[in-house]
């Protein structure tokens, strides 16, 4: 075999790759990675991260209204500078920032900040036109946010890559999507006490959830001030004076200071080269690959949000891990993408893993359902109506718990472990048993008895 300059080069710097470079060169590998942002990818520089940081800004408002029914009076009425929590913010993603090139480095791996593309088998073109060879090459570049369609205006648009910059906090923002990013965002700024409507062309945000969280996280925005303005689009956006005028679909205008497109995100595959190699690719520009991760093309592997499998920074981790072992451990490695626990952090939070109570019917399984919905201890003496919802789904005939569904404080980290429930395979008859720990929300999943029959 001609030599190379290195036994891998990774194309992007985000949760996948940095975890492929580093497990490779721990195995040996003469391995380099690309990145023409920052490294950390979406997840830490404009996504996850930054996200949650904002999500915990935005119930601060709560606690300190909460306060009072358990005797606490503050002095004054709080205030919030969103200027201070952008600098902070800034100055802890600049820290994980660091952190992930410095692990590289320590591992030994060769990073490059700099734009690369494939430009033959084997070989990758850099930003200044040089080149370089490598036995193997990695795909991470991950998504981008999708823009909204064709209208008068659009230009004026942000998405989830420019609102963690913004310079001021809006008075009023319109959403525009129903999904994870969506509805977070029109939390976080109702939370920080924006005047927020979201505008989705379904009728229900989060598609693909179970049911009933989809009904009760809308009712619950609802409660807490967000305007949902279902089955319903944009049509023109036209700027009066430092505000704009929103055009609908249905005839209406909403006024607002700042519009953000939360609609999706596609793979970035564009401006990579796939075409001198004849990578092949989906409908959406996602590159098609094997259970191993391997792509069209012999010795070009993809991994996380570029293929469009499952788009969760946890997910890209282990794809990044599994293609490390597999092709520079000797230890072939599939990921396994079934039973995927994930948390949308609006407020209340949901949580869910498993499937869903339609999808389980759809599979053929005949059900029972088990499901509380109470007002948690906390609020009985603050006196905030919010509810919290558990369900579970249930296998009539073997018992075994198909699907784990919460929605209220805390539900992210319920169900992370309820996730280790439902990998064991673990029955109604498993939870039932195990030893409810008093006073807690999570309990619940432990002393459900009653089976709900759906009207």
């Amino acid at each position: 075999m001609a030599a190379t300059d290195f036994d891998l080069f990774v194309i992007g710097g985000g949760s996948g790759g940095v975890r492929a470079a580093r497990i490779a060169a721990g195995h040996g590998a003469r391995v380099a990675i690309a990145e023409c942002d920052r490294f950390g990818g979406t997840c830490v520089i404009r996504g996850c991260v930054p996200k949650k940081l904002l999500v915990y800004a935005s119930r601060f408002g709560d606690e300190f209204e909460d306060a009072a029914g358990f005797g606490w009076t503050l002095g004054s009425t709080p205030t919030f500078d969103w200027a201070t929590l952008i600098a902070n913010k800034d100055r802890e993603i600049k820290r994980l920032e660091q952190i992930y090139e410095g692990n590289l480095k320590a591992k030994g791996v060769t990073t490059l900040a700099t734009r690369a593309a494939l430009d033959g088998p084997g070989r990758v073109k850099l930003a200044d036109g040089s080149h370089v060879t490598a036995r193997t090459i990695l795909i991470a570049t991950g998504g981008h946010p999708t823009r909204y369609g064709d209208i008068p205006g659009a230009g004026h648009i942000v998405t989830s890559n420019e609102i963690f910059e913004l310079k001021a906090l809006p008075k009023r923002i319109v959403v525009c999507g129903g999904g994870y990013i969506a509805v977070e965002f029109a939390s976080i700024f109702a939370g920080l006490g924006v005047e927020t409507t979201l505008i989705h062309r379904r009728e229900k945000v989060l598609r693909g959830f179970d049911e009933d969280l989809r009904d009760a996280l809308m009712e619950a925005l609802a409660a807490r001030g967000i305007r949902l303005m279902m089955s319903e689009a944009i049509t023109g956006i036209a700027q009066d004076g430092v505000c704009f005028n929103v055009a609908l679909r249905s005839g209406g205008t909403v006024k607002t200071d700042l519009v953000l497109s939360a609609i999706g995100r596609a793979p970035s595959t564009g401006n990579l080269g796939l075409e001198t190699v004849g990578i092949k690719t989906g409908p959406r520009g996602e590159i098609l690959v094997d259970s191993f991760s391997q792509s069209t093309v012999s010795g070009i592997y993809a991994v996380g949000d570029v293929t469009d499998r499952v788009n969760l920074t946890p997910i890209a981790i282990r794809e990044g891990h599994a293609f490390a072992d597999t092709v520079f451990g000797n230890k072939p490695t599939q990921v396994d993408h079934t039973l995927v626990p994930t948390g949308v952090f609006t407020t209340p939070e949901l949580a869910t893993v498993g499937l869903s109570e339609q999808a389980a019917r759809e599979f053929g399984h005949e059900l029972d359902l088990y499901k509380a919905r109470f007002r948690p201890m906390r609020n009985t003496v603050s006196g905030r109506n919010e509810r919290t919802l558990m369900k579970l789904v249930v296998d009539r005939g073997t018992q075994r718990v198909l699907g784990c569904h919460v929605l209220g404080p805390d539900a992210a980290e319920i169900v992370q472990m309820a996730a280790i429930a439902l990998q064991l395979r673990a029955t109604k008859a498993d939870f039932d048993a195990t030893v409810a720990l008093h006073p807690s929300a999570a309990e619940e999943l432990m002393t459900l008895r009653e089976k709900w029959i759906p009207t």
